[in-house]
């Protein structure tokens, strides 16, 4: 098991607050599993993430989509960071400010230079699809 694998696994059942990131720290996620490649978070969607409708924002959707993506990159302990080329977001369904929703990612296909992943935004007991991501990431030069 490498460390950043090792990492996750000893975070399973607990917030995101001391997250290396700032915006997992924001989004404040709770990690439900995680393998290498392929994690799963519960979010309380809470009202500053909400449009003024009450309702997720967009937005707030592809960060959850683009930092659950991130991370599952992170999980296979590579050596150089990555960074997003393209994310492509199609919305679903809705999340009202109180609902749980949980996001659940996984690297598609691990190239020499671009990942590819991908990330399905449910409702808490995963019968309604609220958004679907797919990501493209290309190693940078900056190692870890």
């Amino acid at each position: 098991m490498n460390e950043a694998l090792a990492y996750f696994k000893e975070q399973l059942g607990k917030d995101a607050s001391k997250s290396p990131s700032p915006l997992m720290q924001w989004l404040n996620p709770t990690l439900i599993s995680a393998q290498a490649g392929e994690l799963e978070f519960s979010y309380l969607v809470r009202e500053e993430m909400t449009n003024p409708m009450g309702i997720i924002h967009g937005g707030t959707t592809a960060a959850i989509i683009d930092d659950a993506i991130g991370a599952a990159v992170f999980s296979l302990g590579v050596t150089h960071v990555y960074t997003t080329v393209s994310l492509s977001v199609d919305y679903f369904s809705r999340a009202k400010a109180g609902d749980t929703i949980i996001a659940k990612t996984k690297v598609v296909k691990k190239g020499k230079q671009i990942i590819n992943a991908e990330c399905e935004v449910w409702n808490a007991d995963k019968t309604r699809m609220i958004a679907k991501g797919h990501s493209n990431l290309i190693q940078t030069k900056l190692e870890i």
